[in-house]
This record gives C-alpha cells, sequence and structure tokens, in this order.
C-alpha cells in the first residue's frame, strides 16, 4: 500500500516520465541534424542527448520502483536515489569525454558546411523545453530535497547551459561558415559545454555522498 512517501513520489514520476517521453524525439532529431552538416558541436550535442535520455530513463525507474516498493526501508531508499544520481553524473560525464575527444579530433581537420538551421531549431526547441523542466526540478527539489531530484535539478541546468552554448556556436556556423572566427566558435563551444558538463558530474556525484553521510547520520 502506498505511503505518504510514496504519495510524495507521485509527482516526481510523473515529472520524469513526461521528461523521459519529451527526450525519446532528441537523440533521433540530432541524428538527421548531424547528418546535413559537419558541425562538431553538433556530433557532441548528439552524444549529449543520448547519454542524457539514459540518464533520466534510469531515474524514472527507479522513483517508480520506490513508489511501487513500500517495504524498503530508509537506507535502502536512500541508495536508490543514490544510484540514480551515480547514473546522471556518469552520463554527464561520459558527454565532457566524447565532446573533449570530438574537439581535439577536429582540431586540425575543421570543415563547416551542410545546412545547420535544424540543428538550431532543434537546440531552440530543446532550451525552451529544458528551461521548464529546470524550473520544475527547481521547485521539487525544494519541495523535498533528496539525490534523485537535485541530480535531476542539476541535470537540466546544465542542459540549458549546453543548449545556449549550442544556438550560439550554430548560429556562428550559420551566419559566416567560411569565417576564421567559426573554427574557434565552434571547436570553443564544445570545449566550454565540455567543462561544464565535467564540474556538474563531479557536483552531482559528491552530492549524492553527502546525502548518503547524512542519512547514516540519521540513523546513527
Amino acid at each position: 500500500m502506498p505511503t505518504p512517501a510514496d504519495d510524495d513520489l507521485a509527482p516526481r514520476e510523473r515529472t520524469l516520465l513526461v521528461a523521459l517521453l519529451l527526450s525519446l524525439w532528441a537523440p533521433f532529431a540530432t541524428g538527421v541534424a548531424v547528418a546535413m552538416s559537419h558541425s562538431t558541436t553538433q556530433v557532441a550535442d548528439f552524444v549529449r542527448r543520448s547519454a542524457e535520455l539514459l540518464a533520466v530513463a534510469v531515474s524514472w525507474a527507479i522513483v517508480r520502483r520506490l513508489r511501487r516498493r513500500g517495504d524498503l526501508d530508509e537506507a535502502q531508499r536512500a541508495g536508490l536515489e543514490r544510484a540514480a544520481a551515480r547514473a546522471v553524473a556518469a552520463a554527464l560525464a561520459v558527454s565532457a569525454g566524447v565532446m573533449l575527444f570530438l574537439a581535439a579530433a577536429r582540431l586540425r581537420a575543421f570543415e563547416p558546411g551542410g545546412d545547420v538551421r535544424l540543428g538550431l531549431a532543434i537546440a531552440v526547441l530543446g532550451l525552451a523545453v529544458n528551461a521548464a523542466f529546470w524550473r520544475r526540478f527547481a521547485r521539487l527539489a525544494r519541495e523535498r530535497p533528496g539525490a534523485l531530484i537535485d541530480a535531476q535539478h542539476r541535470l537540466y541546468r546544465a542542459k540549458v547551459a549546453v543548449d545556449a552554448c549550442v544556438i550560439a556556436a550554430l548560429a556562428t556556423v550559420l551566419w559566416a561558415p567560411g569565417h576564421a572566427v567559426t573554427r574557434w566558435v565552434d571547436l570553443g563551444g564544445s570545449v566550454a559545454v565540455a567543462l561544464y558538463l565535467a564540474w556538474s558530474a563531479w557536483r552531482t556525484a559528491t552530492d549524492g555522498r553527502r546525502h548518503r553521510d547524512r542519512v547514516r547520520q540519521a540513523e546513527g
């Protein structure tokens, strides 16, 4: 039978489910956009969206299990929440690593071209959607702090920052594809986003450990 804590998880499960469903289209649409251009930032954006989709799926599955398993004690529930936070941290770290690798690989062979308009439109739409979820998860985190929702809040904050950077890079490629500065804006965008993702991964992982320590202290 659902407990009051389980009832508190209902809006979180619904929010994560909507976020998951809205995220399903992003890797596919971005993959099509990648095929139409040679933008390093856009390739990195495809990898990033795919990793984040997996992290959201893991988080939703864990919240769903928490809500339906009323027999779990506080330590077990906290452990599952930390697992979701680790999935988010891993997704952010993988995205950061791939983006740095792509930027380094294309540093000497940068060939801007193709049509980046689709990718730019996807990034603008993604920014609007992710900003809405960022605000939603921020409210949920204030109502009932926890490793899982805190990680989602940080994930969507990072997604908003990444989308803004991708928009700036693709807009520059669209405006002046042959200009010398475009190369550095495109590659620089990948590096800047990768560093931010790495920092977000570290913060998410360390916050998860701090949440674990608080639970242990409460039990002691």
